[in-house]
């Protein structure tokens, strides 16, 4: 893999505001107790810098703050805070020693948001920064819209709060127009006007957040602010992931992230803010290390260099061969083997074939559906299902909680009878079905998809899970019905089983290839 050489080892600090600016994502509203899980996560991870939230915000928001700031975590936490005096007295009465300061230096921010002079402004900023170093505050300092600033008031600006006492300055774009090439060109004059240390605040806007933050990195900021998954406003912020890895793999900086618990942390913040990842998002997306089409798996099941820029274990995420119109012999063979099913060249012939048929007409092929072709193919036996569901009722109204009683039969004659409440039918349903799985082996739904087929109030739905265990593996599954619930259902026992059969499968082949004493 060919590098961009650079400074050789130079440490990037790794500013996270996904707990702040993260959270200002249109729909997101964390609750005090998942920011502090989120913040511990983020600490576990790695990150050098929490920007816990806005104190003045809410009540809400300045007890998040303070709970954060007593866990002792290793990342140094920090609040955000307006140059106004009763922001800073936010930041003192939550005991922070991290403040990051900012008001807009823009013309078009002060006149048509602030409705304030220049003159006005260089006030506020100086003053707000004396004051909170009167306070102990140490403060790093944001020229909000910074990009649009003219450039001789923002440099008039960027040297009195760095005289006032600012030990930081953060440059950011705050609405994404900023080139790399613009960026990187602003982030080298303000250098040539400060001493002190340089930040990046780069909105995605266009599409060039962690572009623009990389060229600040190059240009001589240390620091880039970042969020999970890229949460923020509108189209959201520089990607945590996204920038770590290409500062880290493509320009040989270092930072102190554990990129092990890249994807398990995008997951997890996902799940906490309800802000699903698209399936082709960079680095912790579910098909960034996916391949379907026959020339790629054959390539990167010779060599994974050839169609995967960096190891997926990398980011702590598994490679994922899919089968499907594009696919070919290799990777049906390799997926085959993944599921514990051996076939001779001719039965994966005919397997593609059959397979391919399917994707002409428009459909996924899950994992239970090549499962199925193969066993066709082979004349192999299934057996009984591990889990059937034997009845199955659900309780739900406007002043009722979905309430969901599922019976089900283990094996061949255990029953279990088990229920649960949920945030709505499908969700208390799934949730009792885990109450049994769990017994088993840990399992996780990473993706749960909805479509309609047909139209009307009697209309077929197709539901399809990705179910992973605790090994990593990725299941897929589907169901066709009219029943929502009941298509659900089917669709997650028909995953579990299919793990329970690999996994059984798999152990088969550990028995036969076990050494005799």
């Amino acid at each position: 893999m060919s590098t961009v050489q650079r400074t050789g080892g130079r440490r990037i600090r790794i500013f996270d505001t996904t707990l702040r600016d993260g959270e200002q994502t249109p729909g997101v509203s964390l609750t005090v107790e998942k920011k502090i899980e989120i913040a511990k996560t983020l600490d576990i991870l790695g990150v050098d810098v929490i920007e816990a939230g806005f104190p003045i915000v809410s009540d809400g928001e300045l007890e998040s703050v303070k709970a954060i700031n007593k866990l002792g975590l290793k990342s140094q936490i920090c609040a955000l805070s307006r140059v106004e005096k009763s922001d800073i007295d936010k930041l003192i009465e939550c005991d922070i020693a991290y403040g990051h300061l900012f008001i807009a230096t823009s013309d078009l921010h002060l006149q048509y948001k602030l409705n304030m002079t220049r003159e006005a402004a260089y006030r506020a900023a100086v003053e707000g920064v004396e004051y909170a170093r009167a306070h102990g505050i140490r403060v790093e300092f944001s020229a909000e819209d910074a990009t649009r600033s003219e450039r001789t008031f923002l440099a008039e600006v960027l040297k009195a709060v760095e005289a006032a006492g600012a030990e930081r300055i953060d440059v950011p774009d705050t609405v994404g127009t900023a080139t790399p090439e613009t960026f990187s060109d602003l982030i080298r004059f303000i250098r040539a006007n400060v001493r002190v240390p340089l930040s990046t605040h780069c909105h995605d806007d266009y599409g060039l957040a962690v572009a623009n933050s990389l060229a600040g990195i190059v240009a001589g900021a240390d620091q880039a602010h970042v969020t999970v998954n890229g949460l923020g406003e509108r189209a959201g912020n520089a990607s945590l992931e996204e920038f770590v890895m290409a500062v880290s793999r493509l320009y040989n900086f270092e930072t102190g992230i554990n990129t092990k618990l890249l994807y398990s942390t995008s997951r997890f913040v996902a799940k906490e803010s309800g802000i699903f990842v698209q399936p082709n998002k960079a680095v912790v997306g579910e098909n960034a290390f996916g391949h379907e089409s026959g020339i790629h798996t054959h390539g990167v099941l010779n060599l994974p260099a050839t169609y995967e820029p960096m190891e997926p274990e990398l980011v702590g995420a598994h490679r994922r061969i899919q089968a499907g119109k594009h696919a070919g012999s290799h990777g049906v063979a390799a997926q085959l083997q993944s599921l514990g099913i051996e076939a001779s060249r001719d039965e994966i012939k005919r397997i593609v074939q059959r397979v391919k048929v399917i994707g002409d007409q428009g459909k996924g092929v899950t994992d239970v559906d090549l499962d199925r072709i193969a066993r066709e193919v082979i004349g192999l036996e299934r057996g009984n299902p591990f889990l059937k569901v034997t009845d199955l009722a659900v309780i739900t109204g406007i002043k009722t909680v979905p309430t969901a009683s599922v019976r089900l039969t283990i094996g061949e004659d255990q029953t279990m009878t088990v229920a649960e409440t949920g945030t709505g039918p499908v969700d208390a349903v799934i949730k009792a079905i885990q109450t049994v799985t769990d017994r088993f082996t840990k399992i996780r739904l990473r993706e749960y998809k909805l479509e309609a087929i047909t139209g009307g109030t009697d209309a077929e739905a197709e539901v399809v899970v990705k179910i992973e265990d605790e090994d990593g593996n990725i299941t897929t599954a589907s169901s066709t019905g009219t029943d929502i619930v009941m298509t659900s259902v089917d669709a997650l026992i028909s995953g579990f089983n299919e793990v329970m059969l690999r996994k059984a499968r798999s152990n088969t082949q550990k028995m036969k290839i076990a050494p005799t004493n």
